[in-house]
């Protein structure tokens, strides 16, 4: 149907510049199923490595920044001077993961077409917003069952 938004570029009944599907002279030739495959396993290792990094993102790489920043502290006796390295050391440690993330996703998408898959959209979101349930749950339970809100001391 020509209204479906996929086809026509958005929410509107024409087509905007740019948006046509793509149409091939010759239609790309898949690999051997061989090589399939492989590019399946490659992106299975691909996705795991992107879930890894998801997960270091809520945990272990904050709590490196806090060791840096203890760090800073004992070495200049400024506990402002710790907390400022801790947190300006939090940007390009979190943010250069977020960005290897993203490169990794695409390079996802890449290798799940090779692999003979029709992938249009990456998995970060997806991974991101899981890894925070696995990590929030166990921090939830913590917070409300083992410490308790009304726990002194």
């Amino acid at each position: 149907m020509r209204t479906d938004p996929a086809d026509t570029g958005g929410l509107f009944v024409g087509r905007r510049p740019g948006t046509a599907p793509t149409h091939f002279r010759v239609p790309p030739k898949f690999g051997s199923p061989k090589r399939q495959r492989a590019d399946g396993y490659l992106a299975d290792l691909l996705l795991w490595a992107i879930a890894a990094l998801c997960l270091l993102c809520w945990g272990p790489i904050p709590l490196a920044c806090l060791w840096i920043g203890s760090e800073a502290d004992y070495l200049s006796g400024s506990l402002f001077l710790g907390m400022v390295v801790a947190f300006l050391s939090l940007f390009p440690l979190l943010f250069g993961t977020l960005l290897l993330l993203r490169h990794l996703d695409n390079a996802w998408i890449l290798v799940r077409r090779a692999a003979g898959r029709d992938q249009r959209k990456g998995v970060l979101s997806r991974v991101f917003a899981l890894t925070a349930v696995i990590v929030g749950a166990p921090f939830l339970f913590w917070l409300l069952v083992i410490h308790g809100p009304g726990r002194v001391g």
